[in-house]
């Protein structure tokens, strides 16, 4: 343990010590000044600087008395160090904008967010020795959420963004999931039966992977572009259907759905012992009843896998569809770099990497049910 603790404490110090804790500019559209963390701790509350130390102590607590209880109190550590650290700079915030315009802006500099990054780093390295995996960074992120939804943290940029966005960010955000969840389905209802086709004719597998691995090597923003002529052509006959916008979006992240899916189901048949199905047959079962029953159970959790992969591929592509009119949360990030406006870009790419990580762990735990359920079968 220490010899991953160790050296990512030298970097959370290093980023506490070399780089800007803040950046102060006159306006959004500034870079602004570096201010380093002896400034900032400065002018914040010394309460939150015994709150900060004190999370410290309980994050390098297990480098001196290894076991499990302290363990869980490294990660309550880390949770108290990162809001600490975030209060001190809304803290530092709100005094330097008392001091000048209204229009000026406080934001967290590299130093901050490559000391916040650490400190994840580190609390889920201790989660994953835990066996809790994500589920055991909730510790570390409660305090940070208390403060959020205690208002501390309205001085710094970022909430101020979200706050003159705030009917703008919940529209695209559920258009992101409206757009990942519009490709799954599809995705599902055509690549479940074409991996099924494809494992049971070895045919139709020779053709249908070299054609999904081909649309995989295919960019993002090259398939959208390729999509915007037929179905431009194809919306002068059918209302509704046009070259940019939602359609094109989700046929291109159905497009990129398929090979995951597809290639999690021929496995998992594939892996269906062939004993088990003789079995089904000198049961009585039919052909449907074996593949229903028996198959399409034992192949589960291979298919949750690939759905897994599947789902935090969308909402990352998801944001990409935004340059053809699909909107989402990727309209919210090209907004802010259009406008060199970085909160507004992190504002949009925040949510989008916790949308990926609620996936993957949602996926996760319907992997780990299935195989459970199937009393390790599997």
């Amino acid at each position: 343990m220490r010899r991953v603790q160790i050296p990512l404490l030298a970097v959370a110090a290093a980023a506490l010590g070399l780089l800007p804790f803040l950046r102060h500019a006159r306006n959004r559209l500034l870079s602004g000044q570096p201010i380093d963390s002896y400034v900032s701790f400065g002018l914040a509350s010394p309460l939150w600087t015994v709150g900060f130390a004190l999370g410290l102590g309980l994050l390098v607590l297990p480098l001196f008395r290894p076991g499990a209880l302290t363990r869980w109190t490294s990660l309550l550590g880390a949770g108290i160090a990162l809001a600490a650290a975030a209060a001190i700079g809304a803290n530092a915030a709100a005094h330097l904008a008392a001091a000048g315009s209204p229009a000026a802006r406080t934001s967290l500099g590299s130093g901050a967010w490559l000391f916040a990054a650490t400190l994840l780093l580190l609390a889920s390295d201790t989660a994953r020795r835990l066996r809790f995996g994500l589920a055991g960074l909730v510790p570390v992120f409660a305090p940070l959420a208390l403060l959020l939804a205690l208002g501390t943290l309205a001085p710094l940029s970022l909430l101020r963004e979200y706050a003159v966005q705030h009917d703008a960010f919940r529209a695209a955000f559920g258009q992101h999931v409206a757009l990942v969840l519009g490709a799954l389905g599809p995705a599902l209802l055509i690549g479940v039966p074409l991996g099924v086709a494809a494992q049971r004719w070895a045919a139709l597998r020779r053709v249908a992977f070299p054609v999904l691995n081909l649309i995989q090597t295919i960019p993002s923003i090259a398939l959208f572009g390729l999509l915007i002529g037929p179905l431009a052509w194809l919306g002068t006959m059918i209302p509704g259907v046009s070259g940019i916008g939602t359609v094109p979006a989700i046929l291109a992240l159905v497009l990129y759905s398929l090979l995951p899916i597809v290639r999690n189901t021929v496995e998992g048949l594939d892996g269906v012992p062939r004993g088990v199905r003789t079995a089904a047959r000198a049961m009585g079962m039919s052909p449907a009843q074996t593949f229903l029953q028996v198959d399409a159970t034992l192949a589960l959790p291979v298919l949750l896998s690939g759905l897994r992969v599947t789902a935090v591929q969308a909402v990352g592509l998801a944001a990409v569809s935004a340059l053809i009119g699909a909107g989402g949360l990727g309209a919210i990030i090209f907004q802010g770099l259009f406008a060199n406006a970085l909160d507004l870009v992190i504002l949009g790419a925040l949510p989008v990497i916790a949308l990926a990580v609620a996936a993957d762990l949602v996926f996760r735990l319907l992997t780990a049910w299935s195989r459970a359920a199937l009393g390790g079968a599997v």
